[in-house]
């Protein structure tokens, strides 16, 4: 056990190590820098404060400290905390991860006690293997983001109430505590209450058919859960100060929910951000919207072979074998709900909105050893073997791992885009391979992250601001700039020869 997780530690940390800022981590960076220093909740309002509460105990460390005059957005925020406060971005984002990197660890432990009980200690070191091998949870895991802690806080709650069947006095008011920290995370994790909570009745029933017993548990985990929500933002702020955002929409009913005020705003900011029309990119076709489809799809291009065929066989079992079926409510339905909620989302950007999906996986698998026939164990060692070097295979560039069936890593372009492959997490990297190799040409750049390239020492123009005649040298273009390129940008690398790639989501062509 310790074995796997120490080789799952060494990769996150190799992963951040590596890796410059992506997309959304500057803005979570700067607003726990803003917690720290002004214990203001006025960044970053759409996202609960938790979350970004754990990067500031890595952050504390850096000796960031802000302008009190700064009046700029939160993509402002993220940028001058990083490019413009005078500390190193790579240490100060290293640190920034390093908490997320140990959340995650131990969700490994919670993914290893659940397999365990439900299939004994075989089954919880098949699991434990599926979920330390797990590109997904590896890179998403090594970042300063809110996707793993929200869907662990998860998965802990639903080990909790399996747990409570037997000692519901001892665990009742963890799953509270745990379903108020996913709450308090990210809001995404409202759909696994009422999940929770159905959970919370069938665990209490048998041991207590009075209906008002029942009623009292579920009270009690609700209120814990809320109660958790209200101290993230006490936390930052004991006075709860908060001026509302300007242009939020209208969602009625709110109000009714026990929740702080900031909350519920960023709630209707959630609203907002579903009621607009984003962009997509499956397969090679780039549309307008999402498509319903679109999650299961990126998970099967994303997720190892092996997991996808144990986790399969697991939740057969887990409905076939009667022994294992008590365990199907807490492994099956969970994971199905949270997996449907999410693709009513309007936002087609990555697996990441269903990471949870990998990690209820994982148990799942464990139910293939319960099975105890020696076809089923030998079959589990094979499978668990192709996932890990699967996953070996990638490394270190496990954001944009496709599987074997979708061609490896240097194919997932071709799919996806965004989260799923290119994120903006290798400016660093190719600016140690324009200096290696193409030192002193003209470099045209699109890159699509929140990195600053003059701070890695790119000196580059924008090959979108002048005629495609003007365009001489390197033109270097990042993969989800071209998923979602124009026709000028298409034509630009139309008639370029590709030369080169950087971390599988950075091209080179020359013209």
């Amino acid at each position: 056990m310790l074995a796997l997780l120490a080789a799952m530690a060494v990769a996150m940390v190799t992963t951040a190590v590596a890796q410059t800022p992506t997309i959304d981590e500057p803005v979570y960076v700067g607003t726990a820098v803003v917690y720290l220093d002004q214990h203001s909740l006025r960044y970053n309002p759409e996202h609960p404060p938790l979350g970004k509460l754990l990067i500031a105990t890595g952050v504390a460390f850096a000796g960031v400290h802000l302008d009190p005059a700064f009046a700029g957005d939160q993509t402002q925020l993220g940028r001058q905390v990083l490019y413009g406060s005078g500390v190193d971005p790579g240490r100060l984002m290293l640190l920034a991860r390093l908490p997320m990197i140990v959340l995650t660890l131990l969700f490994g432990l919670v993914v290893f006690a659940f397999a365990r009980d439900v299939a004994g200690t075989a089954g919880g070191m098949v699991a434990l293997a599926l979920y330390a091998f797990s590109p997904d949870i590896i890179a998403h895991g090594s970042l300063a983001t809110l996707d793993v802690p929200a869907a662990g806080f998860v998965l802990t709650s639903v080990w909790l109430v399996w747990r409570a069947r037997r000692r519901p006095g001892r665990y009742l008011p963890l799953v509270g505590l745990a379903l108020g920290a996913a709450l308090a995370t990210k809001m995404s994790t409202l759909a696994a209450v009422p999940v929770v909570l159905a959970l919370v009745v069938l665990s209490v029933w048998p041991g207590s058919q009075r209906v008002r017993r029942v009623l009292a548990a579920v009270g009690a985990v609700a209120v814990l859960a809320v109660a958790v929500v209200w101290a993230s933002y006490l936390v930052v702020d004991p006075r709860l100060r908060w001026d509302p955002p300007p242009g939020l929409p209208v969602v009625p009913g709110l109000r009714a929910l026990p929740f702080p005020e900031p909350y519920l705003d960023g709630m209707r900011l959630q609203f907002g951000f579903e009621n607009q029309t984003w962009g997509g990119f499956l397969f090679g076709r780039q549309y307008s919207g999402s498509l319903w489809y679109y999650l299961p799809a990126a998970l099967l291009v994303k997720t190892p072979l092996g997991l996808l065929a144990l986790s399969a066989a697991g939740a057969v079992a887990m409905v076939a074998v009667p022994r294992l079926r008590a365990a199907a409510p807490y492994v099956l339905v969970p994971a199905a709900v949270l997996l449907a909620a999410a693709m009513t989302g309007a936002r087609d950007l990555g697996v990441r909105y269903a990471v949870f999906v990998p990690m209820f996986a994982a148990v799942a698998a464990a139910a293939v050893v319960a099975l105890r026939r020696r076809w089923s164990h030998v079959a589990a060692v094979v499978l668990v073997v192709f996932a890990a070097v699967s996953s070996l295979r990638t490394f270190p560039y496990y954001l944009p791992y496709a599987n074997e069936a979708f061609g490896g890593p240097a194919n997932t372009h071709r799919y996806l885009h965004d989260s799923n492959v290119d994120w903006g997490q290798d400016l660093g990297r190719l600016a140690d391979r324009l200096r290696q190799r193409y030192a002193g040409e003209p470099i045209w750049l699109v890159y699509k992250g929140s990195g600053v390239p003059s701070h890695y020492g790119i000196d580059a123009a924008d090959p979108l601001a002048v005629p495609a005649d003007q365009v001489r040298g390197l033109l270097v273009v990042s993969d989800s700039a071209l998923a979602r390129a124009d026709d000028h940008l298409r034509a630009l690398t139309g008639s370029s020869t590709p030369v080169d790639e950087v971390g599988y989501s950075i091209t080179i062509y020359r013209r």
